[in-house]
């Protein structure tokens, strides 16, 4: 199984992206990993809100196959425990899929194409975090996770 995160915008932070760069790194050792960045929307304060959340859902849309499961990582998503996201990265693994593809919208969330697309959500936290410390924040989670599975002491239960 291969598995994407399809994120909105870039970050600019070096030190993020270091971070990011080596849990991407480690993660080599498990599985088969991809960040994607799709261009921010073009002259977006001449756009609503609703519009902007279209066009961004455009864009994730055309970066995910039809056999692709995807999941949104949003606000109003399943919360997990690390145990519990290994578990659900496992069922999935499991199930014979060949691409899992988590999503970050932008900064207004998913418009309504996405989320009839998508099988699933997970939520990180109750708190608002920015979409930059997301993608850190996720990539660490996905390495925690499959450290689990394999029984490697990185994971402290």
């Amino acid at each position: 199984m291969k598995i994407k995160l399809l994120v909105v915008g870039k970050t600019d932070s070096k030190p993020l992206l270091q971070l990011i760069s080596n849990y991407e790194n480690r993660l080599r050792h498990y599985v088969k990993f991809e960040l994607e960045s799709i261009a921010d929307v073009k002259n977006v304060q001449n756009l609503s809100e609703s519009q902007q959340k279209e066009k961004e859902g455009e864009a994730i849309l055309k970066k995910v196959s039809t056999t692709d499961i995807l999941v949104l990582l949003d606000e109003k998503g399943k919360a997990y425990t690390s145990v519990e996201f290994s578990e659900f990265l496992q069922k999935k693994m499991n199930s014979g899929i060949k691409q899992l593809v988590f999503a970050v919208g932008g900064p207004y969330g998913f418009g309504d194409a996405v989320y009839q697309r998508a099988q699933g959500s997970i939520s990180l936290s109750k708190m608002t975090f920015s979409h930059q410390m997301v993608r850190l924040f996720f990539v660490e989670q996905l390495y925690r996770a499959f450290t689990i599975l394999k029984n490697e002491p990185y994971h402290h239960r």
